[in-house]
């Protein structure tokens, strides 16, 4: 007798899954493509799972590099569950790797209406807009194209699903102000005030320079230079705690900034000297002054 049909899907999603988790893409992408072959044969008509299932086999794409297969296979996904939460964050990143910037903004962008505290998301739309700002010049967001506007429904659906798949005692990371997305005129003025914060830097004032750099992270705060340029000024004032963190951040955002790797170098190099110092100093006695001499 014949497996059921949701018996012998949920099989092959089920080895897929795990042919993606060893590193296999292809073998998992030829298993959700079984999996869809039986659906299609069988007449299912179970939208949810056909869609999980080209999101997945979207994934392996991603892995391999095929973003013009991701793309298609994410849309085909979004086609069965529209606003689903993986097949827009997979089709974004095929899409910035293809340089299509504008499609991937709005993807992101259409990622944070439904939950606006998606980091792959935020971080996605401060690359896009650099990018978008670059090549299109200040009126890029006249050249966008539409951002769909997501149903409630939608939103209720993928809180439901997140609760459901997060386990207990591990609470949903809410949206904080250093989370948020700038807006191009944050952006904007967050890279003036840089600017203004580099030229301070040339001339030898890193007070002023701090100033003009913390007030520019107020605005924007997804720009690794700006961390990495304050810890410049952290380091010539010898505030070397703060240059670490400032170069921690940077790193956090842009893991090849060299810059920040050299300076946060120097400030440990500078922490280890001054506690070794300090060390030394307090294993010195004390010796009072011969008589004539002090009081």
């Amino acid at each position: 007798m014949a497996p059921k049909l949701s018996d012998s899907v949920e099989r092959l999603r089920a080895a897929g899954n795990q042919s993606f988790r060893n590193g296999q893409f292809s073998e998992a992408a030829a298993l959700y493509s079984r999996a869809l072959r039986v659906m299609q044969e069988q007449g299912s008509v179970d939208y949810k799972e056909e869609s999980v299932l080209y999101s997945n086999r979207a994934a392996c794409h991603l892995k391999d590099g095929n973003c013009r297969d991701c793309i298609k296979d994410c849309t085909s996904a979004l086609a069965l569950a529209p606003f689903s939460m993986k097949p827009l964050l997979r089709r974004a990143s095929a899409y910035e790797a293809l340089e299509k910037y504008p499609l991937a903004y709005v993807d992101y962008k259409t990622v944070l209406q439904i939950d606006d505290s998606v980091m792959s998301a935020l971080e996605g739309v401060n690359r896009m807009t650099r990018a978008l700002m670059d090549s299109l010049g200040p009126e890029w967001r006249l050249k966008l194209p539409s951002i769909p506007l997501v149903p409630v429904s939608a939103q209720k659906r993928w809180d439901s699903e997140y609760h459901n798949e997060t386990p207990k005692g591990k609470p949903k990371e809410t949206t904080t102000a250093k989370s948020r997305v700038p807006s191009s005129g944050d952006v904007e003025r967050a890279r003036a005030l840089k600017e203004e914060g580099n030229e301070l830097v040339k001339k030898g004032n890193h007070k002023k320079a701090i100033e003009k750099y913390s007030e520019s992270l107020s605005y924007s705060n997804l720009e690794s230079a700006t961390y990495s340029n304050r810890a410049l000024c952290y380091l010539a004032l010898k505030q070397y705690k703060e240059a670490v963190k400032d170069c921690t951040e940077a790193l956090k955002l842009d893991g090849k900034n060299v810059k920040a790797f050299y300076r946060r170098a120097q400030a440990y190099k500078a922490l280890k000297v001054r506690s070794s110092l300090t060390k030394l100093q307090a294993s010195v006695p004390v010796v009072a002054p011969p008589d004539g001499q002090g009081l």
